[in-house]
């Protein structure tokens, strides 16, 4: 059949079409390339754990710009044609492709079935494009970015297609943002799917069926990447190396981040600076909303609300505070408004088919559209940002960049660039927001060479983590919003987005005293760190609900602050690897069934060593189930044997957080903020256990490039129980660390004398607290709050050296 005739019998069919049977095919380069009886299909191997499979319905196969990292790697594999198959294998997994009808099935290197295809395969109905594939047994879904529901996806169906969805249910889909990538696990193993194709998609898991689970896009080509290794943070890595890794971000947009919709005038933002300080109550970063804008257009300053913005920015970096400030896409449509001016001459607005420009309504009014899928575009972009860094505006804040317009229906018919494709909004939306947010690191990177970027995003499809942090968009004040959040999270964790987090105490609506309290401890444990709330709603800063819940946020932003040593390195690790901040503990227990249940997924691993048993407020008490291991109570140092389930009080000043047997991980002095002095002593916890341990230490200055220089310091500190050491590893980089003592904080361990370098030294004990206690403003006993404190908690303390340092003695 000619190429004409092929495009007629598809473009007239609304009836399911397979590729069908397989006619000829030739080796290529890296994998192969034939034809069957109703499409082209090409096989391209990537590395030893990755198969990329596309299929299409012209012999011309394109390719998605955006996600995908380009890899100049030669992996080795072997392909062997028998009579009705070709297995094509290396060293990790193998792909068998068979005739008749054209289906994949991947084996691992031990030959267990991974994935399967449907005898349906891959086919088509009109233009939209489908993979089925069998459900093995007991088999379970998770990942697929920021999407509602369950841990475990099976049996539900979601779409991807970003979407502005102010105060979304629990429940609701599709969102902001569109991850197609999912892992599937089950008893003989676990393995990746990254689909890229950026129309509108569906992953449907089993919902209506019993006989498949599916993927597919509305238009495109068939094109997915295949990832297995041995367990899944190796698999989240392997498709991190495919769509890129989150750049290390500044130290500061690790801190406390406070945000209103909004703060205006400037002497209210003054004043909530000088609070925070007043109240002692760290914090780094203060956002500025729309309002901080002339009738909402971006790169201008209201000239009323905010007269002089540059001597307001420097009065709050005085105060030790940052400044973002949020960027709409949406440009009014004003003769006398320059940047519309410059973007309409140039032509780099959204158009219409016949070359009229696309307008649509947003908050100035009617709005024309950048193109940020046009270079052109995205220079334009970072050249108008000089705007706001000449003003001393620290992040950027992309918001609205679905994107999105009164009335949530923009026309499909709109072009874009799309790298010059030119496309239609079917295929560019969801793209969209991620290369405004792209348009946005690569202007702060442009106007500050410098300095490392921090910039936030609402949309954003996969890759997004390369250029930009996520939070979960307008969510709500409820208790059910507050845990669905957590699983947001973790799912963008699980999907390569590690810098994540949502709006503590709800965008919409007004938090409860106990739901801020519980939001506020268990946003300490998560990567963004960031309270925001709605306009006509009543204040909600930390001292907002009452000095008993004043004290518990302190509490808990004064641990985020002392633990910013180890996040920070995780950071640095999660930079490196891509995997999460957050946990799911699926990555580190995929077969235990109990994390699957709706009583426990929301449970975490935060910074790999605290366990997180997120709780609604309104509870004294829960439930929470402990893995296989040894697990110690953070606050109380209760040692506790895993692989149960355990009652667990929660009384609101204390968030049930458990610390992983032989983990190690290190703490610092109270501070304000991040660009204040600690008092240079760094606090080693090491707790026992039959497990090893082990931490990677590692500063740097924390907003300079200069890290990728060589100048940062990094060593491994290594717990092993079998030897009873801890050992300080040689140390890597040419800076010298900011500490110059190590006290280290014994948990669970039974020795008196230990020896540092064949130096016998006592230890030393103290009453130790990782929260303070709270006042009792009420004299009533019954209003009493419990407060935790490790009694005698043995310690050492030495010189921070740059030489090798062994602990030894420890049990």
């Amino acid at each position: 059949m000619s190429n004409n005739n092929l495009e007629n019998e598809f473009s007239s069919s609304a009836k399911h079409k397979s590729l069908g049977s397989l006619e000829n095919w030739s080796k290529t380069e890296n994998g192969i390339f034939g034809k069957t009886e109703n499409g082209y299909f090409q096989i391209t191997i990537c590395n030893e754990n990755v198969i990329r499979v596309q299929a299409s319905k012209y012999q011309k196969i394109t390719s998605n710009p955006y996600s995908i990292i380009p890899n100049d790697s030669e992996p080795e594999f072997s392909i062997i044609e028998s009579k009705d198959i070709i297995s094509i294998t290396t060293s990790e997994i193998s792909l068998t492709l068979t005739f008749s009808p054209f289906t994949c099935t991947f084996f691992d290197k031990n030959g267990n079935v991974l994935n399967q295809d449907d005898p349906l395969g891959i086919s088509w109905i009109g233009t939209e494009v489908t993979c089925y594939k069998k459900v093995q047994k007991d088999e379970k879904f998770i990942g697929l970015g920021e999407k509602t529901g369950n841990l475990n996806r099976a049996g539900q169906a979601y779409i991807n297609w970003n979407t502005d969805y102010f105060a979304y249910g629990t429940g609701d889909d599709p969102l902001y943002m569109s991850i197609p990538f999912y892992l599937g696990i089950h008893e003989n193993g676990a393995y990746g799917v990254y689909f890229d194709n950026t129309h509108k998609s569906v992953f449907n898991f089993g919902a209506s069926t019993n006989r498949f689970m599916y993927f597919s896009s509305e238009d495109g080509e068939m094109d997915y990447y295949f990832i297995h290794d041995q367990d899944i943070g190796a698999i989240i890595s392997k498709y991190s190396d495919l769509t890129g890794k989150m750049q290390l971000p500044p130290l500061w947009s690790l801190g406390f981040q406070q945000c209103r919709y909004s703060y205006y005038p400037e002497s209210e933002v003054k004043t909530l600076a000088q609070t925070f300080r007043d109240k002692d109550i760290p914090a780094d970063v203060i956002y500025l909303d729309i309002h901080h804008m002339e009738e909402y257009k971006v790169f201008t300053f209201d000239g009323i609300k905010f007269p002089d913005p540059k001597s307001l920015i420097k009065h709050l970096k005085s105060k030790g505070f940052r400044v973002v400030v949020i960027m709409d896409p949406g440009i009014k449509a004003d003769e006398n408004y320059k940047p519309y001016l410059e973007g309409k001459s140039s032509g780099l607005f959204v158009k219409y088919p016949d070359g009229e420009e696309y307008q649509g309504q947003v908050w100035p009014g009617w709005c024309a559209f950048p193109d940020f899928t046009n270079e052109k575009t995205r220079k334009w972009w970072a050249e108008k940002m000089e705007f706001y860094t000449e003003a001393g505006v620290d992040g950027f804040w992309t918001d609205m960049n679905e994107p999105a317009s009164w009335g949530q229906f923009t026309p499909n018919l709109i072009e874009f660039d799309f790298e010059g494709e030119e496309v239609s909004h079917r295929k560019a939306r969801n793209v969209y927001g991620m290369q405004m947010a792209r348009a946005a690191q690569e202007g702060s990177i442009f106007q500050n060479k410098n300095l490392r970027p921090f910039v936030l995003t609402r949309s954003g499809f996969a890759g997004v983590q390369r250029y930009a942090a996520a939070w979960t968009g307008d969510n709500v004040a409820t208790e059910e919003h507050m845990l669905a959040g957590v699983r947001l999270v973790n799912s963008l964790g699980l999907s390569g987005v590690p810098f994540a987090g949502f709006d503590v105490g709800g965008f919409a609506g007004e938090a409860t005293k106990s739901l801020y309290a519980r939001w506020m401890s268990i946003g300490a444990f998560t990567p963004l760190f960031r309270a925001h709330s709605m306009i006509n709603s009543n204040d909600a800063e930390p001292w907002a609900f009452g000095e008993e819940v004043e004290e518990i946020c302190r509490n808990y932003i004064k641990l985020r602050y002392k633990l910013l040593p180890t996040i920070y390195s995780k950071f640095y690790e999660s930079s490196q690897n891509g995997l999460p901040i957050n946990s799911s503990l699926a990555i580190a227990y995929p077969q235990d069934a109990k994390i699957y249940q709706s009583a426990y997924q929301n449970q975490y691993l935060f910074c790999d060593t605290f366990l997180v048993a997120p709780v609604e407020g309104t509870k004294e008490i829960t439930k929470v189930y402990l893995p296989k291991g040894n697990w110690y109570n953070l606050y109380s140092d209760e040692f506790l044997t895993g692989g149960k389930e355990i009652y667990v009080d929660c009384p609101l000043n204390y968030l049930p957080v458990f610390v992983k047997g032989g983990s190690v991980f290190t703490m610092q002095s109270d501070i304000s903020h991040t660009g204040e002095s600690h008092d240079q002593v760094l606090r080693v916890h090491v707790y026992c256990s039959e497990q090893e341990g082990a931490f990677l230490q590692y500063e740097d200055d924390g907003e300079s490039f200069q890290y990728l220089e060589n100048d940062y310091f990094k060593r491994e500190i290594s717990y092993s129980p079998k030897q009873m050491t801890l050992s300080f590893g040689p140390v890597e980089g040419k800076r010298k660390a900011s500490y110059k003592r190590i006290r280290v904080y014994l948990h669970g361990f039974q020795t008196d004398v230990l020896s540092i370098e064949g130096k016998s030294q006592s230890l030393k004990k103290e009453d130790f607290a990782f929260l303070e206690k709270l006042s009792e403003f009420d004299p009533l006993p019954e209003h009493d709050h419990p407060f935790y404190e490790i009694k005698n908690l043995s310690f050492i303390e030495f010189d921070h050296s740059k030489e090798p340092i062994t602990i030894s003695g420890l049990f």
